[in-house]
């Protein structure tokens, strides 16, 4: 029975406004979607932002690190006890998966560099996502195929890989959508985009901060029911039925 923890990569305040207008935040959201990815996990939230200290790391098998909406990057001091956990859970050798800006996180952890995209912000789906061919091979991306969408929401991206990471997945936006980092004792799989969310969060959140107004917010929002919806989107339709939506999570906890 895998037990996973979850680094909530939010402040209190920001998690707060999120449930204001999602329902939920992403902490809680990340353990619903993996207990629905593999129904015997059990989870447990810890959210340094907040001043929480690590658990012993001992009484847990894998580690998830959920996106940020703080506006600051991985690179900089303000995001230290963010990285600083990630850093005790790499010495620890444990499985990690993380979403957006724990990918992010990661790549800054481990050498690598992000910044501001120049292409500014990715947002609702990122589209036309193409696998490497170290991508075609790799576990995490097992079951996409080459132009798959993928609900985000992002505007810093990795802009160097830590060398000895694997690029599995990129497009014309962000040229890492995914990496693998497995060496010297880290398992690190990380994607820019986020397969814990569904097309109802992010449309929500997305209309919540004021990015799409409801007529976009209903069409992304449907496109995992109509074929038309998601044509509108620029997606194909099979990608974006709710398992394939969450493919990499999936993934990961049938590896755990």
């Amino acid at each position: 029975m895998p037990h996973v923890l979850i680094i909530e990569s939010n402040p209190a305040e920001r998690s707060a406004g999120l449930r204001r207008m999602t329902g939920t935040d992403y902490g809680t959201l990340y353990g619903d979607v993996l207990k629905a990815c593999r129904g015997e996990i059990t989870t447990q939230v810890c959210a340094p932002y907040d001043g929480d200290a690590l658990p012993d790391l001992a009484g847990f098998d894998a580690v998830a690190f959920t996106g940020s909406g703080v506006d600051w990057s991985t690179e900089d001091a303000r995001a230290a006890s963010l990285a600083a956990a990630m850093r005790t859970v790499f010495a620890a050798g444990l499985p990690i998966f993380g979403s957006c800006n724990g990918m992010q996180l990661a790549a800054s952890v481990l050498g690598g560099r992000c910044e501001a995209s120049p292409n500014g912000l990715e947002q609702g789906l990122a589209r036309q996502i193409a696998l490497t061919d170290a991508g075609r091979s790799h576990p995490m991306m097992a079951g996409r195929q080459d132009g798959f969408a993928a609900c985000c929401i992002h505007r810093d991206e990795v802009s160097r890989l830590p060398e000895g990471a694997a690029l599995l997945a990129t497009n014309a936006h962000s040229a890492v959508q995914a990496f693998a980092y497995e060496r010297q004792g880290v398992r690190f799989w990380g994607v820019q985009y986020h397969p814990e969310m569904s097309l109802a969060f992010i449309a929500d959140l997305l209309a919540g901060i004021g990015r799409i107004d409801k007529v976009e917010a209903k069409s992304l929002a449907a496109a995992d029911q109509s074929a038309e919806a998601a044509e509108q989107q620029g997606a194909r339709p099979g990608d974006l039925a709710p398992d394939m939506l969450r493919r990499e999570l999936l993934n990961w906890a049938r590896s755990l």
